[in-house]
């Protein structure tokens, strides 16, 4: 059988950069080199694409991969046919792809601006298109979609970072009236929590709103919910799966970037510890947000599941989850019964069906 082109993508300029190299070095060592040619293409934080010419993916996290001595700048043709360019001196290679897995994170990887490329390129990649992308992540207009299908959520309200300088007081004095405090703070673009507070006061609040105002123009408050935090891995095209839950328990005020990836304060726990009926309702409504969303391929769809009646609301959904050794969505699906290196075979095959 012949082998797949298979160019996988990380790095990246948006601040998830360092989640991606992560992400990626898992990915690369669980490919089959007996079905895949791989050509891991990495972009640094200053938006230079490099041909990481070396064998050694466990140089990706540190960074040690951009200074490699076979690396080759190279890029991806917007132009049909031409599929990746690896620049060589005064000559151009071009390498066909076959399929492109973009692990990628936040802005540029995860937000539709890659897979428009792709898109245009007319080579196949893992995850949602581009529409689904931009709406999965803008965190707004995700709440907007979510609400139309029915789907219970926190109750939000939209703060624009330029009208924080002339209005903060009565932004703050709305979201009083509209909230009790705590708060949660985020920038609506962002994942991996980067950028997100839990505001307990008003001066709190105000530092969470500048703080998220510097990763975003569009800022998203949310009520508290106090609940248990539940994540869903959903995978497909035309029909759908979910796989078992999950919980998370960050060991912290909450579920921040330094719970994620950097302490050792968070504890999964697969499966989630709620009722089986419970965890049913919580794998449709995941099944029911990703359609909603227009996802392919898969995504991660995050709730709460209240402690007073174990009510299920939405959280957010990101359509290119962690695909770290310790991430969640390869977790739950190797508890599905799907080891990480079958995940990617089956990853790739929907991404060549769509």
């Amino acid at each position: 059988m012949k082998k797949l082109n298979v160019c996988v993508l990380f790095g990246g300029i948006s601040p998830e950069h360092d989640v991606s190299l992560r992400s990626a070095e898992s990915v690369l060592n669980n490919m089959d080199t007996e079905k895949y040619n791989i050509f891991p293409v990495g972009i640094t934080k200053d938006g230079k694409w490099i041909l990481f010419g070396g064998k050694d993916y466990s140089l990706l996290p540190g960074g040690a991969w951009q200074n490699h001595p076979e690396n080759r700048p190279a890029a991806i043709s917007p132009v049909r046919g031409q599929g990746l360019l690896i620049f060589e001196g005064d000559c151009v290679v071009q390498e066909l792809i076959d399929v492109v897995f973009p692990v990628l994170h936040g802005e540029n990887g995860e937000d539709g601006a890659m897979q428009g490329l792709l898109q245009m390129a007319g080579i196949p990649y893992v995850g949602p298109h581009v529409s689904a992308s931009a709406v999965a992540m803008d965190k707004t207009l995700t709440k907007l979609v979510v609400d139309i299908a029915g789907v219970p959520q926190a109750a939000w309200e939209l703060v624009r970072s330029e009208s924080l300088e002339h209005q903060l007081d009565s932004i703050v004095e709305r979201l009083e009236n509209r909230f009790d405090y705590p708060m949660f703070v985020k920038p609506a673009g962002t994942g991996s929590s980067v950028g997100v507070s839990k505001a307990a006061d008003r001066e709190s609040l105000v530092k969470a709103l500048r703080h998220a105002g510097t990763f975003d123009k569009k800022i998203l408050v949310e009520e508290f919910i106090h609940g248990r935090e539940i994540e869903v891995a959903v995978m497909g095209n035309e029909s759908p799966v979910a796989s078992i839950c999950g919980e998370i328990d960050s060991g912290a005020e909450f579920y921040d970037y330094d719970a994620k990836y950097i302490t050792d304060t968070s504890v999964a726990y697969i499966p989630a510890r709620i009722g089986e009926d419970v965890a049913e309702k919580v794998r449709d409504a995941a099944v029911q947000v990703y359609t909603a969303v227009g996802c392919r391929g898969l995504s991660r769809v995050d709730f709460f599941v209240t402690y007073e009646d174990e009510r299920l609301v939405f959280n957010e959904i990101n359509t290119l989850p962690g695909f770290t050794s310790i991430s969640m969505f390869p977790k739950l699906f190797a508890a599905s019964g799907i080891p990480y290196d079958q995940l990617i075979d089956q990853l790739l095959e929907l991404a060549m069906e769509a």
